[in-house]
């Protein structure tokens, strides 16, 4: 079986690959049947000359593959027919604006299968770049502290070269004692909770954030039964919030009267209570002066997220008195940090690590007939049609307007 690794062309240009040179030796290493061709990329973090000097053939042709593997989208006109694909689609939550990319899938008989539809027989994600958009989330927050107030001012992450080369930067300026708020328990939070472990800023429990003050920075780290409580008043039950979400509401305000930074690494369901909404940041006891969304719902949980920014004008400020957006340095403005494609901040940690989640949940369903079914699971398309996993998509596609 012949993999491709392909050039990614979607703008803004992505540096991230599915695998690192060096991983693709373990690839072989432990397939021996795996052939490789990677196609040749004058953006990639990982040079032509890289990939040729371990063995691999560098090509501007990938006919010849029968899987080709991506990190982004892959334009409509790029798609090449009756081919396997792996690359995260954006159209599992019906997303509009890669309708036709899905529909081109079907058009061209190519088996889709997205990297955010590899799970388990439980539908636990196995793969994806959550740990890093946790790791530079993190960096991004605390660097957007020191630009507000004028206390330090760390270089870009984007600049940096890995994780380590953060948390060097990142241990350099004096913090205040500010409280910082980290919502989640999933890859993204764990991938930002690394990044204030590696500053020594101590993790408290929940209530003596809420109760005590400290000379010093502390955090603590937050799940959905902290911020949210059922309407009722009756205790909170966590499979009653995810089977009934309507019958809760937030309670986050607790946080935001003690807060000085929020870091929103949490997952963020359909139907689930808005989180931070506009009333508490209206408030006059809302502390917060710094929300690092890098989960980035826009008009989703977090009312401040009026939009994503961007690496390379990642804060806005917002004005909560008006719920508009104003420049970061009004007196009155929270700022918001809402990168939506944090990782590539980060290309080569993020593609090492991304490598080996890929060799090890998905390249051995391709050579022991998928015993574990991560491949029937992953599949979107086949046969020119919707799989059945996949068919609640059918509405989507007719709705071609």
């Amino acid at each position: 079986m012949k993999f491709g690794i392909i050039k990614e062309r979607k703008n803004p240009p992505d540096r991230r690959v599915v695998f690192s040179p060096s991983e693709l030796l373990l690839v072989k290493k432990q397939f021996p049947n795996a052939d490789f061709k990677v196609e040749s990329s004058d953006i990639r973090v990982f040079t032509d000359a890289e990939y040729i000097e371990k063995g691999f053939e560098v090509s501007d042709n990938m006919d010849d593959c029968d899987v080709l593997l991506g990190v982004k989208e892959v334009p409509v006109e790029a798609l090449i027919p009756n081919k396997k694909y792996f690359f995260f689609s954006h159209t599992i939550k019906k997303q509009a604006y890669n309708r036709k990319l899905l529909q081109a899938c079907i058009d061209k008989n190519i088996d889709l299968y997205d990297h955010e539809t590899v799970v388990n027989e439980k539908n636990t994600r196995l793969i994806g770049f959550g740990r890093y958009a946790g790791i530079v989330g993190a960096y991004n927050g605390i660097r957007a502290f020191g630009l507000k107030f004028e206390l330090f001012s760390l270089p870009k992450a984007e600049t940096l070269p890995n994780q380590d080369a953060l948390i060097s930067q990142l241990k350099k300026p004096f913090l205040p004692p500010i409280k910082i708020v980290l919502s989640g328990k999933g890859k993204v939070a764990f991938g930002a909770k690394e990044m204030l472990d590696g500053m020594k800023i101590k993790e408290v429990s929940v209530s003596d954030y809420l109760s005590k003050t400290y000379t010093y920075p502390v955090y603590t780290m937050i799940d959905v039964q902290d911020y949210n409580r059922h309407q009722s008043g009756i205790e909170f039950n966590k499979a009653e919030f995810y089977s009934n979400p309507e019958h809760f509401t937030s309670n986050f305000e607790r946080f935001t009267t003690v807060s000085d930074i929020f870091m929103a690494g949490h997952f963020y369901g359909n139907g689930a209570p808005e989180i931070l909404t506009q009333n508490m940041l209206a408030t006059p006891n809302c502390k917060i002066k710094v929300v690092a969304d890098i989960s980035c719902d826009i008009d989703g949980p977090i009312a401040c997220t009026l939009r994503a920014s961007t690496i390379a004008n990642p804060n806005y400020g917002y004005l909560p008195s008006e719920h508009k957006e104003v420049d970061m340095f009004h007196p009155s403005a929270i700022v918001v940090m809402a990168v939506d494609n944090l990782p590539c901040e980060l290309p080569k940690d993020a593609s090492e690590g991304f490598g080996e989640m890929f060799l090890e949940h998905v390249i051995p369903a391709f050579f022991n007939e998928d015993t574990s079914g991560v491949l029937s699971r992953a599949k979107i398309t086949e046969n020119g049609k919707l799989t059945t996993r996949f068919a609640y998509l059918q509405d989507y596609l007719d709705n071609q307007n």
